[in-house]
């Protein structure tokens, strides 16, 4: 009996906190953001920056990794040969 007391008072005490946490979060955020309008604009504006930080970043990556492909070239013939026979490839059916 005495352990199951226990157990329903720690589980009250964990709920408590919990719903305490949450509460004070909701406060917070409504305290920052008093309008939807505002929310809707600043995660608008935040996905933006984000979705043209993803692909700078991306074309960054992936010239980094063309350039130290060419680098590999240089340095081991028969990748270079194979990198040359690429693109010669992708050039003459571009025309």
């Amino acid at each position: 009996m005495k352990a199951k007391l226990k157990a329903a008072v720690n589980s009250l005490k964990r709920t408590n906190e919990r719903d305490a946490r949450t509460s004070l979060i909701e406060e917070l955020f409504h305290d920052f953001h008093r309008s939807r309008t505002q929310v809707y604009v600043m995660n608008f504006i935040r996905g933006v920056f984000f979705g043209a930080g993803s692909v700078i970043g991306g074309t960054l990556v992936i010239a980094l990794f063309i350039w130290m492909l060419t680098l590999l070239g240089n340095v081991i013939p028969p990748l270079g040969d194979f990198f040359h026979s690429v693109t010669t490839t992708l050039e003459s059916r571009s025309r």
